[in-house]
């Protein structure tokens, strides 16, 4: 469990204001009840999610461009 009053204490002796003190402590304490923060596994979930949402576009990317290549080289057919 975190000890938010004991941060709070160190940041008052460091000379933070203790409003400010309270208010940082606070932010931690709701990040750390609401798991708002990146844990390893969910860091390589996200990057695994990325890299096959940039995959999945590149191959979009290429077939497009192989598909207008072909439009192309069959109008220059067509035509001479």
């Amino acid at each position: 469990m975190l000890d938010t009053h004991a941060i709070a204490r160190a940041m008052i002796a460091a000379g933070v204001d203790p409003g400010h003190a309270d208010a940082i402590t606070d932010a931690v304490r709701q990040a750390a009840e609401h798991g708002d923060y990146v844990t390893p596994e969910r860091l390589d979930a996200v990057i695994a999610t990325l890299r096959a949402d940039i995959y999945r576009a590149m191959m979009m990317q290429t077939a497009v461009t192989v598909g207008l290549l072909g439009v192309i080289l069959a109008a220059l057919r067509w035509l001479g």
